[in-house]
């Protein structure tokens, strides 16, 4: 049995704003209801919905706007980790979202963790750009730079270099 809810948000791969949409009872019940993010699809709540509907329009473009701005200054931030290495510049572990977001504040940018994309964790010396989703409509890209401790950008090798040293 299947349920009907009015999303009161934009919810990632559910729909938007003022979508009517099914879903299952447990997903319903237990996450989209006590979040705020959906009430059920009654009569009634159609018509308190609508009457609702500006404001909630107006606090979703407020949080669109901030997160335009936030992405501006993550875009041009670069992010530099300093990671331990073995033989080969091997990692010791990998670099996660929790040390970019750590790096990202030590800038001054707030940034939860949980919404930075790494598609796979870092594992290897090199930049990287990483995806920061900061809303349903707006991503930010950011620069990662992971080097040895003590190196300074002048310090990398030349790419020919390290051929030859191979």
């Amino acid at each position: 049995m299947m349920m009907k809810v009015i999303l009161r948000a934009d919810v990632d791969n559910l729909g938007r704003l003022g979508d009517i949409v099914t879903v299952k009872p447990g997903y319903g019940r237990n996450y989209l209801l006590p979040q705020g993010l959906a009430t059920l699809a009654t009569p009634s709540n159609l018509k308190v919905f609508e009457q609702e509907r500006k404001k909630l329009e107006a606090k979703n473009n407020a949080l669109r706007a901030a997160a335009m701005e936030l992405a501006e200054r993550i875009s041009a931030a670069k992010v530099r980790i300093e990671v331990r290495v073995g033989e080969n510049d091997k990692l010791y572990g990998s670099v996660t979202s929790t040390q970019i977001a750590d790096a990202l504040a030590a800038q001054g940018i707030e940034v939860d963790r949980r919404k930075i994309v790494l598609a796979e964790p870092i594992r290897a010396l090199g930049t990287y750009t990483v995806e920061v989703k900061l809303h349903p409509e707006v991503v930010a890209s950011v620069q990662v730079e992971i080097v040895k401790p003590g190196q300074s950008p002048a310090d990398e090798p030349a790419p020919d270099a390290a051929a030859k040293d191979a």
